[in-house]
C-alpha cells in the first residue's frame, strides 16, 4: 500500500494488533518489567537491545502513540513527555549545553520564551531573539560561533504571526546548526514543517492532539534528515562516546534515531518527564479525530475573526485565514487556509475593555487553555506572559489589551452570537 492519507494515519498510524490482540492500543501500567536472567536486562541498560525496564525512560503504550505522531510528521524517530514545555527542553538541551547559544524567534509562547530567556541561561545556555519578520541578512547575523540550534513556532501563541520556515531552515542549515519548529497549533493535520526544511518538531499534545482538555502531553519529532557527524564538532553529544553508556557515540550507532535515543537513554533517564501511559491512552483517542476536528476549528475560527474585523468596537484582529492580514500568503503557502482556530483580537479600550467583555461571554470561558473542543479565551499578558515587560509583550505581537480566543466546535453562528451579545 502507498503512502496512505493523513486521515487514515490519525485513526490507525502506530499500532497495529496482532491475532487475537486488543484492537485498542493498550494501556501498560506497570512501573517496571520482568526479565528472565541478569544478562536480558543488561543489554537493555547496554543500548545492545530494545525493550524496556522502567517506565520513567520509555512505556510501550508511549511508544506505540508516539509512533503514530512520528508518522503524521513524516519524520524518522519520536517520544513523549510529559509536557509540551518538556518537549521543548529536552530538543534544546539535547544538543545545548553550557556555553551554547540559541537563534529563536522573538514571537513565542511567553512559558516557553522563559523557559529559554531565564531558565536555560541560568545553564549557561545564551540566546538571541529576532522578529520572525526579519531579513535573512538580519537573521544570519543572530549566529554566533556558539550557536547549536534555532526555534521557533509555526503559529506563535499568542500572536498568531507565521514562521517562514523555509527562510529560517535555510540559514540555520547554512550555520551547520538544526531548526526546531513547535508545531502545536496547526497539528500536522495543517502543516507537516520537515516537508519545508525543519528537522526537529515538537508539540504540546495538550492541545489540539488531545483536543478535549483531559491530558498534559508533549512530544518530539526528529525528522533523521540532519547529519550530525557533518558537523561533529558543534554536537559531541551525539558524535563522541557517551561514557554513560559504555562509550556509545550515538550518530554512529543509531543513524536516524540518534536524536531521540540520546534524548531518551540520556535526558529522560535524569530527568524523568515522561508522559503517563493513561495520558497517552487519552491522547491517542483525541489523535484518531484529529483530522475530523481541525477543519472545523478553522471554519470557526475564521468565521468570527471575519466578524471581529467588521466591528467598530475591536481596534484590530490577527488571524492568518484572512486576506487582510500580513502573514495570510505565508499562512496560504503553509497551511491553505488559517492554520488553526485561535483567534487574537485588541478591543478599543485596551486591557480594561478586554476584561469586561470577557466576563460578558456566556459560551466562552475564561481559561488558561487553548485549542479545546469548547470555546475558551483569556488575555494573555495577565495570565500566560504576565511574565512579560511591557516592551517584551510588543515584541513578541501582544499588547496589554489583547484577547486570545480559541474557538472550539460550537455551531459558529452561536459563537459570533455570543461574541456580538457581550460586545454590546
Amino acid at each position: 500500500m502507498s503512502e496512505r492519507k493523513i486521515g487514515t494515519t490519525c485513526v490507525q498510524g502506530g499500532y497495529t494488533p496482532g491475532n487475537g490482540e486488543p484492537r485498542q492500543i493498550p494501556i501498560i501500567q506497570s512501573t517496571t518489567f520482568k526479565y528472565n536472567t541478569s544478562e536480558d536486562m543488561g543489554k537493555l541498560f547496554d543500548l545492545e537491545a530494545s525493550g524496556y525496564f522502567y517506565t520513567r525512560l520509555q512505556n510501550p503504550t508511549n511508544d506505540y502513540v508516539a509512533a503514530k505522531i512520528t508518522e503524521l510528521e513524516g519524520g524518522a524517530a519520536g517520544m513523549l513527555t510529559s509536557s509540551g514545555q518538556a518537549a521543548n527542553f529536552f530538543a534544546l538541551f539535547n544538543i545545548c549545553e553550557c556555553g551554547s547559544h540559541i537563534v529563536s524567534s522573538s514571537s513565542i509562547y511567553g512559558g516557553t520564551f522563559n523557559l529559554i530567556a531565564v531558565t536555560m541561561k541560568k545553564m549557561g545556555i545564551d540566546v538571541t531573539f529576532i522578529s520572525p519578520d526579519c531579513s535573512e541578512e538580519e537573521l544570519n547575523a543572530a549566529f554566533k560561533d556558539n550557536t547549536r540550534a534555532v526555534f521557533g513556532e509555526t503559529i506563535a501563541n499568542p500572536a498568531l504571526t507565521v514562521l517562514d520556515i523555509e527562510k529560517f531552515a535555510k540559514a540555520a542549515h547554512a550555520h551547520g546548526v538544526p531548526l526546531i519548529v513547535d508545531n502545536t497549533f496547526p497539528t500536522p493535520v495543517g502543516c507537516r514543517p520537515i516537508e519545508w526544511g525543519c528537522d526537529i518538531v515538537t508539540h504540546s499534545t495538550t492541545k489540539y492532539m488531545d483536543g478535549h482538555g483531559v491530558a498534559v502531553g508533549g512530544a518530539i519529532i526528529d525528522s533523521g534528515n540532519f547529519d550530525w557527524m557533518a558537523h561533529a564538532d558543534k554536537f559531541p553529544g551525539l558524535t563522541t562516546p557517551d561514557d554513560s553508556y559504555h562509550g556509545i557515540t550515538y550518530a554512529e550507532k543509531f543513524g536516524k534515531g540518534a536524536f531521540i535515543t540520546k534524548a531518551t537513554a540520556q535526558l529522560m533517564r535524569d530527568f524523568g518527564s515522561i508522559q503517563s501511559p493513561q495520558n497517552a491512552f487519552y491522547l491517542n483517542l483525541g489523535l484518531e479525530s484529529l483530522h475530523v476536528r481541525m477543519p472545523k476549528h478553522v471554519e470557526n475560527g475564521t468565521a468570527v475573526a471575519e466578524f471581529l474585523e467588521k466591528h467598530p468596537k475591536v481596534k484590530k484582529v490577527s488571524y492568518p485565514g484572512l486576506k487582510s492580514n500580513p502573514y495570510y500568503e505565508r499562512a496560504q503557502k503553509y497551511f491553505g487556509h488559517g492554520g488553526c482556530g485561535v483567534v487574537s483580537f485588541e478591543l478599543e479600550g485596551g486591557r480594561p475593555a478586554a476584561e469586561a467583555f470577557m466576563k460578558k461571554l456566556k459560551l466562552a470561558a475564561i481559561e488558561t487553555h487553548v485549542a479545546d473542543a469548547r470555546t475558551c479565551c483569556l488575555n494573555p499578558a495577565s495570565s500566560t506572559h504576565r511574565q512579560l515587560t511591557d516592551e517584551q509583550l510588543v515584541a513578541a505581537g501582544i499588547p496589554a489589551g489583547l484577547v486570545r480566543m480559541s474557538c472550539g466546535l460550537e455551531d459558529k453562528a452561536d459563537l459570533i452570537a455570543d461574541i456580538e451579545q457581550a460586545l454590546a
